[in-house]
């Protein structure tokens, strides 16, 4: 198959991962969980990786070199598309690329294996997967593309770095959601009610966190844009100056490296931290 039109289009509004992915660009990781965003944008941040790996330039692909184009039309020869959106990714199809994997790429950058919502993954077909990471071959890098890092195999997501991308399709964060980005803005005002929300047992996992997160950047983008669409936009806006809105968008994108890369973390403390630094 092929992609219509451009396919890095989904990218715009994505800034943050396109940036975390280009700082390990000179030394990859052998296994990426792209997490969040819709489908397309997931798709579209593999096939950046699977460029920025390979693009003549060595630097940030230039969309118009050999491999980048072969790339964007899934026909490079160190490209291997598995699309779960078709249907279940079964064990044979893993398989019968084992012995792929265990071979240099046949180009000077990466061999590249894109499995499109890997959430499809027959188990079998992940334990499969799973063996030849523990296998690892120079040249060799795989990405797990998947609504959230919940619904892959753990041992598979805790071999990977993952990055999350943002929901651009969601306007407005869910009521569960702005019921604890309220609750953090309230407590920057009143420095009340917080802890008792984190401190209880299992009321925080790691996904919730990403979650809240991301619902803050949401919030915190109609600040900036002075749209201010919800009262708690408005608030942040009224509250804060055009430097206080910058602390908080960094604090945000701080909170979302550590939620993404440290292992172990305690996201309820990732939380209180972003809570109190911004008191």
């Amino acid at each position: 198959m092929t992609l219509q039109g451009d396919p890095l289009a989904a990218l715009r509004g994505q800034e943050h991962a396109v940036k975390r992915l280009n700082a390990i660009a000179a030394d990859p990781p052998q296994s990426i969980v792209i997490e969040g965003g819709d489908a397309e944008a997931r798709v579209a941040l593999s096939l950046y990786w699977a460029m920025r790996l390979n693009c003549e330039s060595g630097t940030i692909p230039c969309g118009q070199c050999a491999p980048c184009r072969q790339i964007a039309d899934l026909a490079f020869n160190d490209l291997l598309f598995f699309d779960g959106r078709e249907g279940l990714i079964k064990v044979d199809s893993v398989r019968e690329k084992r012995s792929t994997w265990g071979q240099p790429p046949h180009g000077d950058g990466y061999r590249v294996t894109i499995f499109a919502e890997a959430q499809m993954f027959m188990t079998e077909a992940a334990n499969a997967l799973l063996k030849s990471l523990e296998e690892p071959r120079p040249g060799n890098v795989f990405i797990l593309a998947a609504p959230q890092r919940e619904r892959l195999l753990e041992t598979l997501v805790s071999r990977s770095w993952v990055v999350t991308l943002a929901w651009p399709d969601v306007r407005e964060n869910s009521p569960e959601i702005t019921e604890w980005t309220t609750a953090m803005a309230h407590f920057w005002q009143t420095r009340r009610g917080w802890f008792e929300r984190t401190s209880a047992r299992g009321a925080v996992d790691r996904h919730l966190a990403m979650e809240v997160v991301l619902g803050m950047q949401r919030e915190l983008r109609q600040a900036l844009s002075g749209a201010c669409a919800t009262p708690l936009s408005s608030k942040l806006a009224g509250t804060y100056g055009p430097q206080g809105l910058r602390k908080l968008g960094l604090v945000l994108e701080q909170a979302q490296d550590a939620l993404n890369t440290q292992v172990p973390v305690n996201p309820a403390m990732v939380l209180d931290w972003v809570a109190t630094r911004m008191v």
